[in-house]
């Protein structure tokens, strides 16, 4: 299978109406797709990768090895209730939990921070080209993901590496499973594969990142908004026998407090008359479907709503 790919450059250009009509099918039919030419700056993402990478040797591998995980997969028990990963989450928006990392660098520190400012503007404007897809005002989604307090999207990263494994076959790197949140935007592996994606029956196994090019999935919350529209996808990740994986997968999110329902405007009406529908019926044959219901969302059970 050929995982959609959306050339970010060309939303702005003669090409827009092509990129929004691709990028409307991935949500759609897939749930994930990769995002090239999207203006983050490379050398960032490289260094990100090097100090998460360096951050794990020197802080996490040694007492990883040394887990319960990994002395369950010596003695060759079953592991398929625990996950073969070393992560650690880390919240930017609304406010930062970084300081709180153990042992955290202040390059490291700072190049995340600066990644992430960069990252955010991706994960808006897919926000916003998806809500136009949607046939919403461009800014719906963010504000539905803010809450009443509009302070914006809750935004956090989970970093994780997925350790070389001694008996792949017998543990999950990361369990089947759907994200709860938004959009998330992940920077991976550019060697190790892993990552799988359930499709059409079938496991597609997702190819490292070349180029830097940021892998994303729609969330849980995504589908809710946009009753069922745009699809969450159950994924896992498969450990590897001969290396160890890196991911940051960053979550644009709705904050704890956001109220998240379907669009109004995605909504059909309910709870009208028949016979209140067949009167508007008669005189709208001709017209589009549309506007008819829109008039019907009005009215409940024959009353008309103020």
């Amino acid at each position: 299978m050929e995982i959609p790919v959306i050339d970010f450059s060309e939303l702005n250009g003669d090409k827009r109406a092509d990129t929004m009509a691709l990028l409307h099918k991935a949500c759609e039919q897939w749930g994930f797709f990769m995002v090239e030419n999207h203006e983050i700056d490379t050398q960032l993402m490289e260094k990100v990768k090097q100090l998460i990478n360096k951050y794990y040797e020197e802080n996490l591998k040694e007492s990883f090895y040394q887990s319960e995980i990994a002395k369950r997969l010596e003695k060759q028990e079953n592991a398929s209730d625990i996950d073969w990963e070393s992560a650690f989450f880390v919240w930017h928006r609304p406010t930062s939990s970084i300081n709180e990392i153990p042992n955290i660098s202040q390059e490291l520190w700072h190049t995340m921070d600066e990644y992430v400012e960069q990252l955010v503007k991706v994960g808006e404007k897919l926000s916003e080209v998806m809500s136009e897809n949607l046939g919403l005002e461009k800014d719906y989604m963010k504000k539905a993901f803010s809450g009443s307090e509009g302070d914006g999207p809750a935004v956090g990263t989970k970093v994780a590496k997925y350790p070389q494994c001694p008996r792949p076959e017998l543990v999950r790197g990361l369990r089947e499973h759907t994200d709860a949140g938004g959009i998330i935007l992940l920077l991976q592996d550019d060697r190790v594969p892993g990552l799988e994606f359930f499709k059409d029956g079938k496991w597609v196994k997702i190819p490292p990142s070349k180029n830097n090019a940021i892998f994303v999935n729609t969330g849980d919350q995504v589908e809710v908004l946009s009753n069922g529209i745009y699809k969450s996808v159950v994924h896992r990740v498969m450990p590897d026998k001969n290396g160890s994986r890196i991911s940051i997968a960053t979550f644009y999110n709705p904050i704890p407090e956001a109220i998240i329902s379907p669009a109004p405007k995605l909504l059909y009406p309910s709870n009208f008359l028949y016979g209140d529908y067949l009167k508007l019926y008669g005189s709208t044959k001709f017209g589009e479907k549309g506007p008819r219901f829109e008039s019907m969302k009005n009215t409940i059970n024959g009353n008309i709503l103020a």
